[in-house]
């Protein structure tokens, strides 16, 4: 079970990675998630059924592996990072700018710079829920600011 969960929570091992863990994990992420969304392979509610698990599976498997490790939010937890994008991605139909590639590209920068930086509330949420919930928290929040931003830009565009 110990393994499963460092399997998991580092999302193949991704989260291993010496430099930039996260952003790797991200990467990886929009390359697995684009294409359940581009193709349509699922209706939205199973899409979204399958986020609430895997969202309440990693609230539990966050809080195992950091009671395992003795830490908070190791670097090797990326899973959130996970969670984040495919935040993002239930509201790709509204935030899809001019074609796929820009979209993905802005998909990736805003979230990466949103969830390195941790604008409020996401600072709050990072210092002050030292749990599982905390962990996700600060990249949904992250998500939420990506999501805004594409947004806007259509709105603009």
């Amino acid at each position: 079970m110990k393994n499963f969960i460092k399997f998991y929570n580092s999302i193949f091992l991704i989260g291993n990675i010496k430099k930039f863990p996260g952003t790797f994990a991200s990467g990886f992420s929009i390359l697995i998630l684009f294409p359940f969304f581009y193709f349509e392979l699922f209706n939205f509610f199973i899409i979204l059924t399958l986020f609430v698990t895997f969202f309440l599976f990693s609230l539990y498997s966050i809080n195992f592996y950091s009671e395992i490790t003795k830490t908070h939010d190791s670097k090797e937890i990326v899973i959130d990072e996970f969670l984040g994008v495919y935040f993002i991605f239930l509201f790709y139909e509204k935030i899809y700018i001019i074609d796929h590639y820009i979209t993905i590209f802005l998909i990736f920068i805003l979230f990466r710079f949103f969830d390195i930086t941790k604008i409020y509330p996401a600072n709050i949420v990072d210092r002050n829920i030292k749990n599982s919930l905390g962990v996700i928290l600060d990249d949904i929040i992250a998500a939420i600011y990506t999501i805004t931003t594409m947004y806007l830009l259509n709105v603009f565009i």
